[in-house]
């Protein structure tokens, strides 16, 4: 008697997957929106950039992009301070150091030539 092994759950191993290539991703989507800003921004703001310019990065969780900020202000890649707002209370302000660029521009060289590495791979899989 063969036991049969239950067929893969691909949805949950997409997912698995979407996750777990997002993490780095949303820092340098992150880094590359501030980069650009004349201003510094907030939380909401990036994340209605990301979502404008960017889709999917976030994936609808902007729940996400706070730790992230955090971890990028931690590595000294991004400067944050609290203003005031028009509507509610204060907000956080982050714009990006220039050690944050520094990164920026090394971590979107690397981006290119995985992408372009990966392309080549997959390129012609059914």
């Amino acid at each position: 008697m063969v036991e049969q092994t239950p067929p893969p759950d691909i949805d949950a191993a997409l997912r698995k997957f979407q996750r777990e290539l997002s993490s780095g991703v949303v820092a340098l989507a992150l880094l590359a929106v501030l980069s650009r800003a004349g201003e510094p921004m907030y939380g909401y703001q990036i994340a209605k950039t990301l979502e404008r310019f960017g889709e999917g990065v976030l994936s609808g969780k902007q729940s996400a992009l706070y730790p992230v900020l955090r971890n990028l202000e931690a590595a000294a890649f991004l400067a944050s301070h609290v203003g005031p707002s028009d509507a509610g209370p204060p907000r956080r302000y982050y714009q990006i150091t220039d050690a944050g660029r520094a990164a920026l521009r090394e971590w979107a060289a690397a981006w290119r030539a995985t992408r372009d590495s990966v392309d080549t791979v997959v390129e012609g899989t059914p």
